[in-house]
């Protein structure tokens, strides 16, 4: 079982599945991680080229430590992505999905607060659809929750993530949490979302679901088999 994530930005593969790509590693599958976005191939209006060099030393850190197989960039603009139009993003996710070939696609959740997780869930949704192309080989896509950003669209405005997926990753949980120590850039104070206490909480609060010390969720998008 081949599994691609798709993460907008470094850090969300952690925030989003950490444990469940480790535990996935353990269990022999081949898991590849793409971040899709970064500086841009041109002058970007917030950060420097050199912001992005050590963004990705820390994503390969963490990504190594998960067991990821492979991580792969891509250069589409950082929170900048409703000014790329909607054809060049869906080429460079579907040029993704055509190099890795998973069987099983985790994403964004779509109606998440920040634009770029919203283009790159669109972007998946066109890439995965079942009866065209690369995505007549995947099996099942489902959206993971990343904390500051899915939780804080308006209410009754947009759907709410209410996953039907729950994986344990009570064996887990501390390697996602060396996994986000790794990226130290990114990394927040204990009472922000993207933080080590954050992580530990949504990962205890999911476990409660199904009744394990510690979980991550998803939503279920389509399954083919």
């Amino acid at each position: 079982m081949k599994t691609l994530v798709l993460a907008p930005h470094a850090d969300d593969e952690v925030l989003g599945m950490g444990g469940t790509i480790a535990r996935f590693a353990d269990e022999g599958k081949q898991v590849v991680v793409a971040i899709l976005t970064g500086h841009g191939k041109y002058k970007h209006p917030l950060w420097e080229p050199e912001l992005w060099d050590r963004i990705r030393q820390e994503a390969k850190q963490s990504c190594a430590g998960l067991g990821v197989s492979d991580v792969i960039f891509r250069e589409l603009p950082a929170a900048c992505l409703d000014h790329v139009p909607a054809w060049e993003i869906n080429r460079t996710v579907s040029d993704v999905l055509r190099e890795v070939q998973p069987e099983e696609v985790y994403i964004p959740f779509c109606h998440d607060l920040h634009q770029d997780h919203q283009a790159i869930a669109y972007a998946a949704t066109v890439a995965c659809r079942p009866y065209l192309g690369v995505g007549r080989q995947v099996k099942r896509v489902l959206a993971y929750e990343t904390l500051s950003e899915t939780h804080l669209a308006p209410p009754y405005l947009a759907p709410a993530f209410q996953p039907n997926v729950f994986i344990d990753i009570s064996s887990y949980l501390d390697k996602k949490i060396e996994a986000m120590r790794a990226y130290e850039s990114q990394l927040q104070a204990d009472h922000l979302p993207r933080s080590i206490e954050a992580l530990r909480a949504l990962a205890r609060f999911r476990g409660t679901h199904i009744g394990v010390e510690a979980a991550e969720s998803f939503v279920l998008l389509r399954e083919s088999l």
